[in-house]
């Protein structure tokens, strides 16, 4: 079954986000004044942001008078044909191609950021992969506990260390821990809340340079975990992270919860990175690869492969 035909149902908050861009192209109203104001309040209405549906309106007006279009059907259906196209980024997914593959998660606490890195570790261990879940979010109270009930639902390995110990130190031990062991995959739960943004985003630095030291190389990859539901605060996250410490993707959770289903958009424009996974559920098997064919499927119909 296609990833639209197992989650499209999920999916039915976000495509009602963008059901009154569906209106505007099911009619023949001509590609006046008034056409292009609604078509923008329904891309903000949706999540999509301010910066990235004025790039949006400005391609599309474009390519309507390059090909003479008349009428707003065919400007929508190159709008549904280019978000596609827009969000089919490569190189999302993990892949385990070291021993050990190190992967950074990040994000601010109340993302879902130690769940994802719960239900990774399920996937990679159902293929077979020996994998180590590293506890550095040493601020956060119950984090490591959290960590350790993931662990044992998903059968991997668990290092943690003492309650507000340093998160830099106990990520230097994990992996260090994990090269000697021999584990197929370390995931690193990092810092999530500091007293000040500022701290935060230095302990992450820090967090990076200590895997570099520890590794010989950067690591394999850094994933920015994004609640889908706060919209624009979203976009912000991703900015503040990206800066902080180079980001490779995006997990995003709650998309089964968002009625923003234009936020993937906003996100994706501002930091030019690919969407890795989703969460579609609170399962431990409901963090899935994220298809952007699928997705458009979902939000516009399956008709978007027949668009012109």
């Amino acid at each position: 079954m296609s990833w639209f035909g197992r989650f499209g149902a999920r999916l039915q908050k976000a495509k009602e986000s963008f059901a009154q861009v569906l209106a505007l192209g099911s009619s023949e109203r001509p590609l006046d004044a008034e056409f292009w104001e609604e078509f923008e309040e329904a891309l903000l209405q949706a999540d999509v942001g301010f910066a990235t549906t004025e790039r949006i309106l400005a391609g599309l007006r474009i390519v309507a008078r390059q090909e003479a279009w008349s009428s707003a059907g065919p400007l929508v259906a190159r709008f549904r044909r280019d978000v596609q196209r827009f969000l089919d980024l490569p190189n999302g997914e993990i892949r385990v191609d070291r021993h050990p593959t190190v992967v950074l998660v990040v994000g601010v606490n109340g993302s879902g950021k130690t769940t994802s890195i719960g239900k990774l570790a399920a996937r990679f261990v159902a293929r077979g992969q020996r994998v180590l879940l590293v506890a550095g979010d040493t601020f956060r109270a119950a984090a490591a506990e959290q960590l350790t009930i993931w662990g044992e639902r998903s059968g991997s390995e668990v290092l943690r260390g003492l309650e507000n110990a340093d998160p830099s130190a106990v990520v230097f031990d994990g992996i260090t821990a994990g090269i000697a062991r021999g584990v197929d995959l370390i995931l690193v739960d990092t810092a999530g809340r500091l007293q000040t943004k500022n701290n935060l985003m230095e302990e992450l630095k820090k967090i990076r340079r200590v895997t570099e030291r520890a590794l010989g190389r950067p690591p394999d990859r850094t994933l920015l975990v994004l609640d889908a539901t706060t919209g624009q605060n979203a976009i912000s996250q991703a900015t503040l992270f990206h800066e902080a410490t180079p980001l490779d993707g995006i997990i995003m959770t709650k998309l089964d919860s968002s009625a923003k289903g234009g936020v993937l958009l906003g996100v994706v424009e501002r930091i030019e990175r690919p969407i890795a996974y989703v969460g579609l559920g609170e399962g431990v098997e409901q963090l899935e690869a994220f298809d952007a064919t699928g997705y458009v499927e979902a939000l516009f119909g399956e008709e978007i492969v027949k668009t012109p």
